[in-house]
């Protein structure tokens, strides 16, 4: 292909930010629900989206606010839902987004919208069952086993080095662990001393890592001896708490007592963001204690889970906290890389009762060895596109082994709906998405956020039990992401998931696609700007293009396709190596396409339907 001139853009028309002096109140109305799910519907009107969001660029949207001082856009000609209030800022979705990031700094509720009953924190929850059976097995890690209470005293000790560190209520700790018994100490630990944990995955590279301790601001970071060499620069106080000489053993053994507050912070993840930087899912006490005292964990299944993904990824709030607050007990993979046999030899010597997996490991597991489940009572799959051959294969080899078909974004902890299959017969298609969790409401809505036709395909929102706090730092994105839930109580929130869906003909959701560019890559969600941007900032290159391309299993694979500077002799082994130091493993595209310049279509936007398959 010949090069040629990039072509001049005009800047958009925009629309002026009106803004009133004071908070006006808006007559809400509340809307009933058709049915007691709440599954509504819509008819999808294909339009220009802005980035990920669903929301037309030139609308007209308001922002409102509810007691808790929580911020949202809201379409204009839409009453305002019941619990919140206009405060007179009215423009585009970008204009109220720079409105909110301006005026609403801290994205934590000033009070509890909805006030949590039952216990208020995590720690508060796994308290009570070391107080029941202090002696019942939590942790098993190479022959090595801690007790309820052992783990208790040992979070309690490592939570008083933290608070002797300044660590206080909402404080941020990064967590940079090998995957160990010593790892869940350090995770209870900083819950125990009021602060939320943030974890660093060894292996992101490090220009990643750092980004994530820039974003968090964490004030300490807990590491073990094989990962205390981080190698980026930070301020962050270092504890090694595997260090004999670190003087935990001294610390109190009783619990330090800080207040207990559901809705206060438990763990940031960092998930891909559009904007080429992560961004932080703030999830509270009370989503997690919600999460693990679902009625669906009450049957026994998952008295003996193995913890073996890794713990910057949401699958290990399941591995985690489901067996920890339920009296169960966590069996620790080592950190090396499971296979399929090593994985059979695990969940069989350790008599492990229920493993979660990736989409894409479990399709290679059910592809080479579907008999690995055989001694578990269940599986859990999701995250991206299941195979339903892999599903009827485990349920045909494993009879006495169900399959739990998970769906639900990191923005509403782990997951809000589930599907579990039993018999082959029932993955002879793709596999729903099943129903909700306890106390998660699901709506498909319509452009306007209005409920539609049944039968009809429309985006996914999710409200309830399980919605983070939003992102950390990032009002003006969590108040376009997080919008005021009509069919909750007043003044509750949903989360918009970009994902569209329909109903089926059982009253199950069913998956369509996305309506933005995000994508699961085993297991990762991946904003497909995020890896374009990364490449974009790599000298010698000028363009890149990432799409996602089918891979055996059902799952997805990154394919990159690059512009270099005009003159530049990059190879795409060049490029595969430079963009492998800015982005984790599961982002990096595994074949990178050189062109000398990305197809467009007539309105000068890149044409992805027109690039080559590798």
């Amino acid at each position: 292909m010949a090069r040629s001139d990039r072509a001049s853009v005009p800047d958009p028309v925009r629309i002026g930010l009106a803004v009133t002096g004071d908070i006006r109140q808006a007559t809400g109305r509340r809307l009933t629900p058709p049915r007691a799910a709440s599954l509504l519907y819509f008819h999808h009107r294909n339009s220009h989206t802005r980035r990920s969001t669903g929301m037309a660029a030139g609308t007209h949207h308001t922002v409102v606010v509810n007691a808790a001082g929580q911020h949202a856009l809201w379409p204009a000609e839409r009453t305002v839902p019941a619990g919140w209030h206009a405060v007179g800022a009215h423009g585009t979705p970008d204009e109220c987004v720079a409105f909110v990031d301006r005026v609403w700094k801290d994205i934590r509720p000033t009070v509890a919208a909805n006030p949590p009953t039952g216990p208020l924190s995590v720690h508060d929850c796994f308290a009570a069952w070391a107080a029941r059976f202090p002696d019942a097995v939590a942790v098993e890690f190479r022959g090595r086993r801690l007790t309820y209470a052992d783990l208790d005293r040992r979070a309690n000790q490592l939570a008083h080095r933290l608070l002797g560190l300044g660590v206080h209520p909402e404080s941020r700790v990064a967590v940079l662990q090998e995957r160990s018994a010593d790892l869940i100490v350090s995770l209870l630990a900083v819950l125990k001393a009021g602060a939320a944990y943030v974890p660093l995955h060894s292996g992101y590279p490090v220009n990643r890592m750092a980004l994530v301790m820039d974003d968090s601001a964490a004030s300490v970071v807990l590491v073990d001896r094989a990962s205390q060499e981080l190698g980026f620069a930070h301020e962050a106080q270092v504890v090694v708490v595997d260090d004999p000489a670190s003087g935990l053993a001294a610390e109190p053994e009783t619990a330090p007592g800080v207040p207990s507050d559901g809705t206060a912070l438990a763990y940031v993840i960092h998930t891909s963001g559009s904007t080429g930087t992560p961004k932080g899912v703030a999830v509270t006490h009370r989503s997690v204690v919600d999460f693990a005292t679902d009625s669906c964990w009450a049957d026994g299944a998952h008295r003996s889970v193995l913890f073996h993904a890794p713990y910057a990824f949401d699958i290990s709030t399941y591995e985690l906290w489901i067996p920890l607050l339920n009296g169960g007990r966590i069996v620790v993979a080592p950190p090396e890389p499971l296979d399929g046999p090593r994985l059979y030899e695990l969940l069989e010597q350790h008599s492990v009762t229920a493993v979660h997996l990736t989409a894409g490991f479990f399709g290679a597991v059910a592809d080479q060895l579907p008999e690995c489940f055989s001694s578990v009572r269940e599986v859990l799959t999701g995250g991206d596109v299941v195979a339903p051959s892999g599903v009827r294969r485990v349920l045909e080899s494993c009879p006495a082994t169900r399959v739990r078909h998970l769906y639900g974004p990191t923005e509403t902890t782990l997951f809000a709906t589930h599907c579990v299959l039993t018999e082959a017969r029932h993955a002879d298609g793709p596999l729903p998405l099943g129903t909700p969790r306890e106390g998660v409401r699901i709506h498909v809505l319509d452009e306007r956020l209005e409920a539609v036709p049944d039968g009809a395909s429309g985006e996914l929102f999710i409200g309830g039990s399980g919605v983070a706090r939003g992102y950390l730092g990032k009002p003006g994105l969590t108040a376009e992401r997080f919008l005021p839930d009509p069919y909750g109580p007043p003044g509750s929130r949903m989360y918009r998931t970009g994902d569209m869906v329909r109903i089926d003909p059982g009253g199950r959701l069913a998956f369509l696609g996305r309506q933005d560019n995000q994508v699961k890559i085993r297991g990762y969600r991946v904003e497909l700007g995020e890896a374009e941007s990364a490449f974009v900032r790599l000298p010698g290159v000028s363009r890149a293009a990432v799409v996602a391309t089918p891979d055996p299993h059902g799952g997805k694979d990154l394919v990159a396709y690059i512009v270099l500077d005009a003159g530049s002799a990059l190879s795409d082994d060049d490029v595969h190596r430079m963009i492998s130091a800015e982005l984790p493993a599961y982002m990096v595209p595994g074949v990178i396409v050189l062109l000398d310049e990305l197809p467009l279509t007539p309105n000068g936007k890149t044409d992805r339907s027109n690039l080559s398959p590798h």
